[in-house]
């Protein structure tokens, strides 16, 4: 286990993991806006692109079978600076939509693959204890690159379009961002623990499969999974259409404008701090202990948009402390979900490809309650809706006396526990 402070090396591990993620799925559509290229194009492309960080778990096992996560990580984050450079450039060529989107794929599958490597090395360098005392940090971090990308490059972008046009404006900022990825790569070659493997015994891909499969309770734990997401996918959807929403419809009537500004200050500090407290609380009190309180946190954004449903409230003082709460009980719940793939789903000899197939099952589970949010916001209304939402956190509750809530036995794989 590693020896040296973590806070060494998390803060700039996952400050790249947040800053390659947001530059694809946030930053290439607000930009490609600017350049005049049509709604349809841009969502049908960047969302082709987004299927990256779905579909990574199919190359996890690949990445287990490395001898060294570091080496995979430090050689994803330079890969991530030379497409930041190679998009500054595209974008000066006459069909830079095109080249802009192949390099974008090639930036997303690089990213998505950067995390399968990153999560396994958080775990492989961390005890248990650790895992859980940290796992906060990790989501301020990685929502700190947010403040980066969506604030200071946002508005530098702005300043610089009126100097230089759209094309060179954006040129120089990835010639930046390429800059800063670099020597954040150059830094984590230097501070990353290199955790080895858990087994150095040859391996095929199919028995990393067939192990996750076998593992004891493996359906319960699956369904616990889906089911723990299956509020928060709907909530986090609907939630800001809803204070979007005309007043007359049902909504708040807030400009988009409005809901930004309350996001990225109130709604994002609140995330941070509610982060990182539940991780230092899980640490204290022990996954199985805290998991009640912390499945029970997660329906604080529901009981806050029912509530602001039926008060209807306009002051933006009010809807922001509201917010902030929303904001502070998600970051402080889902903290729970990170640690039981981590520390229940994940452990044994596979288990940074275990992570990543937790974590694809946990994305399916957001997924599928996204998809149907709409249909049943509509069938319902906004008060209703919210109400169905504190419902459907009740089978996660009450899952929790079903559901396996302690690590796969390592010495029935061979590794001492």
């Amino acid at each position: 286990m590693e020896t040296k402070s973590p806070m060494r090396w998390i803060p700039s591990l996952y400050f790249v993991q947040g800053l390659q993620f947001f530059v694809v799925m946030l930053i290439a559509g607000l930009m490609f806006k600017q350049m005049g290229v049509a709604n349809d194009q841009i969502a049908r492309w960047t969302g082709l692109i987004g299927l990256a960080w779905a579909f990574k778990p199919l190359w996890s096992p690949l990445v287990e079978l490395a001898r060294s996560k570091k080496m995979v990580v430090v050689a994803m984050q330079f890969s991530g600076a030379v497409g930041l450079g190679l998009l500054a450039l595209a974008l000066q060529a006459s069909n830079f939509f095109a080249l802009s989107i192949a390099v974008l794929f090639f930036l997303a599958y690089a990213s998505a693959t950067h995390d399968i490597a990153c999560d396994g090395l958080y775990m492989g360098a961390l005890d248990e204890k650790r895992q859980a005392a940290y796992a906060g940090w990790q989501g301020a971090f990685f929502n700190a690159s947010k403040f980066l990308t969506l604030g200071g490059l946002m508005v530098l972008a702005g300043r610089l379009e009126t100097r230089m046009g759209v094309f060179n404006a954006w040129s120089v900022i990835f010639a930046l961002l390429a800059g800063l990825l670099a020597l954040l790569a150059a830094w984590n070659a230097k501070a990353l623990p290199n955790p080895q493997r858990v087994s150095s015994e040859p391996v095929k891909l199919p028995e990393i499969v067939a192990d996750f499969l076998k593992k004891p309770g493996i359906w319960k734990m699956v369904i616990f999974i889906v089911l723990f997401r299956l509020a928060e996918g709907q909530v986090q959807t609907i939630g800001p259409l809803f204070l979007i929403e005309a007043r007359d419809k049902g909504g708040l009537g807030l400009t988009g404008e409005q809901v930004g500004g309350v996001y990225g200050t109130v709604g994002t500090a609140a995330f941070l701090v509610g982060s990182i407290v539940g991780g230092y609380f899980t640490s204290w009190l022990g996954l199985k202990r805290a998991m009640p309180v912390l499945v029970l946190a997660m329906a604080i954004p529901n009981a806050v948009f029912w509530g602001l449903s039926l008060a209807m409230p306009t002051s933006i003082w009010t809807i922001g402390a509201a917010i902030g709460l929303e904001m502070a009980g998600y970051g402080f719940g889902f903290v729970g979900m990170i640690l039981y793939i981590m520390q229940v789903v994940a452990p044994g000899r596979f288990q940074t490809a275990h992570y990543a197939l937790g974590s694809g099952v946990m994305q399916l589970g957001f997924i599928l309650s996204k998809t149907i949010s709409g249909d049943v916001q509509i069938a319902m209304g906004y008060q209703h809706f919210f109400l169905w939402t504190l419902v459907c956190g009740v089978p996660a509750l009450a899952l929790l006396l079903w559901v396996p809530m302690k690590r796969t036995s390592l010495a029935a794989e061979g590794v001492p526990a």
